[in-house]
């Protein structure tokens, strides 16, 4: 009997041989996570979640604890407000869990809801959970030519494809994928003329991420966002540090049933494979696209600055314990970062108030 599995592994195989017997990083991460009904993004398992015991991978902020949300939501409704929308548009809304959480706190507030998301299963979920909220949410697999409204992406960029550069003894490679002699998924490294932005000290070998997908989206946004803002939350870096000289194995990273692992080619499918941040390349795309940069933070200090502290007060000893993981400098505080652009006159979100870093990007 053949597994998804075993399919996406021959659909893979049949892939790299229509390519000539290799293929980029991007291109293996596109089909290991968004084939239709066999990647990992595009198939029946459940992804999200707080425990490995619920079957899930791993946890996001929103399933954290319902104050993420309940806090980002005054972040969205000053933006409506200061932008005279009154849409969402939320990139990649997972089991719905943060989309439930920002339409309570919102309301009437809130006239339309739209779900941008390329599974068919965690739209199922997500509208399963968001039945409460029939009327005013929708579901999209393409944006329109002009988007008016808010735009929320949590954990949304690093899930999107990137190329893999390695130097090694002073020459750079593109790092792909072929198949070894014995027919199964292998590196494979070839010359190339690709770079990372900036110049990586020292003469080590050294493995890195360039970001054209999560860059294209940017610029798409910056094309058709056209009035309005968007709130970009992820895990990963400015371009120095994401560069620094030291970070010489990459940020390539797989998350399966609460654990981490940093090899991609295994278990094909049954993992989700992402890549930190380079907000400093996000924020080019941005600006070149024409949008302003309207804050950088770290997610600990938006979320102070947009009252986190205040809804903690009104939570049991449990759930403080719980959210504060959304600000504690070893849990998501530091890691994650918040990047804010939007067309038209800048502002000042409420967000980036305090602790603002546009400044190091």
């Amino acid at each position: 009997m053949t597994t998804p599995t075993d399919a996406l592994f021959q659909h893979i195989r049949q892939d790299l041989a229509a390519a000539g017997g290799w293929i980029g990083f991007d291109r293996f991460m596109q089909l290991a996570l968004y084939t239709p009904g066999l990647g990992y993004y595009a198939g029946g398992l459940r992804k999200l979640g707080s425990m490995p015991e619920d079957g899930s991978d791993f946890v996001t902020a929103p399933e954290l604890s319902p104050v993420f949300g309940k806090v980002l939501a005054a972040q969205v409704r000053e933006a409506l407000d200061a932008t005279g929308t009154d849409e969402v548009w939320e990139f990649g809304a997972g089991s719905g869990a943060l989309a439930g959480q920002l339409l309570e706190a919102l309301g009437e507030r809130v006239r339309r809801y739209t779900i941008v998301d390329l599974s068919g299963s965690l739209r199922a979920r997500q509208q399963e959970r968001l039945a409460a909220h029939a009327g005013r949410v929708h579901w999209a697999e393409r944006l329109p030519a002009a988007i008016e409204g808010v735009v929320v992406g949590n954990e949304l960029l690093d899930a999107m494809p990137v190329q893999l550069l390695h130097r090694v003894q002073g020459a750079w490679h593109e790092r792909g994928v072929a198949l070894d002699a014995g027919g199964a998924l292998a590196w494979s490294d070839r010359p190339t003329a690709l770079r990372p932005p900036v110049e990586i000290e020292g003469g080590h070998d050294y493995l890195t991420e360039i970001h054209p997908q999560g860059e294209a989206f940017m610029r798409t946004l910056g094309e058709r966002l056209a009035r309005g803002a968007a709130l970009l939350i992820d895990y990963g870096f400015g371009e120095d540090e994401y560069y620094h000289p030291q970070r010489h194995m990459g940020t390539v990273m797989c998350h399966r049933a609460h654990r981490a692992d940093d090899d991609p080619l295994a278990d094909v499918g049954e993992k989700d494979i992402t890549a930190h941040v380079n907000f400093t390349a996000m924020a080019l795309a941005a600006q070149d696209a024409g949008l302003n940069v309207l804050g950088y933070t770290s997610q600990a200090r938006f979320l102070l600055n947009c009252g986190l502290l205040q809804e903690m007060e009104r939570l049991t000893l449990a759930q403080r314990a719980l959210a504060a993981k959304l600000m504690l400098e070893h849990e998501m505080g530091e890691l994650f970062k918040v990047l804010a652009v939007g067309p038209g006159e800048p502002w000042t979100p409420v967000g980036f108030a305090q602790g603002d870093r546009t400044h190091r990007l």
